[in-house]
């Protein structure tokens, strides 16, 4: 990695399903959906009908998807990019304090809305984190689900940008 547009257009089914699969969390599946759909005319194109397909899904599968994220955070095995983006975020190195109000909120999280918090940690700190967990947990479980799939094609584009150039 990273692939040009190119490379991933012209990618077998299998090889697709490796290089994108992972931009939706644990949900490979995504990527075997979409890659019928090829060429993609940009990385946009590509996101978008990745985006069309989460949309698209049965509301118990949206929240499949969204149980698979990892909570922030946490010092548990979590896929490779969810490691490096939290990282970038200040994630791994939360003091013993930090880590149990972020264990806290993540507990009292899931008991509101029945999924782990998920944020596009992108941009983000530590402090800028704490502060949308203490605004999204006032939301009503209906609106905090669309947000939460908002942060996922987030994570989902920003992963996409990263792992695919447009030219080269």
């Amino acid at each position: 990695m990273p692939y040009t547009l190119d490379q991933i257009n012209a990618m077998t089914e299998a090889d697709f399903i490796a290089a994108i699969g992972p931009a939706f969390e644990d949900t490979p599946s995504i990527a075997a959906q979409v890659w019928p759909q090829r060429p993609f005319a940009s990385v946009a194109d590509l996101h978008g009908k990745m985006v069309a397909i989460v949309q698209a899904m049965a509301p118990a599968d949206q929240l499949t998807l969204i149980r698979a994220h990892p909570d922030l955070g946490t010092r548990v095995a979590m896929a490779e990019a969810s490691v490096a983006e939290q990282s970038k975020a200040g994630l791994n190195t939360l003091s013993p304090e930090e880590y149990e109000q972020f264990q806290r909120l993540n507990q009292r999280y899931k008991e509101t809305f029945g999924f782990p918090f998920i944020l596009a940690v992108a941009g983000h700190t530590k402090a800028s984190t704490l502060e949308n967990f203490a605004q999204r947990l006032d939301h009503a479980p209906a609106v905090e689900q669309v947000t939460a799939l908002q942060e996922i094609e987030k994570i989902a584009r920003l992963r996409l940008e990263s792992w695919v150039q447009e030219a080269g």
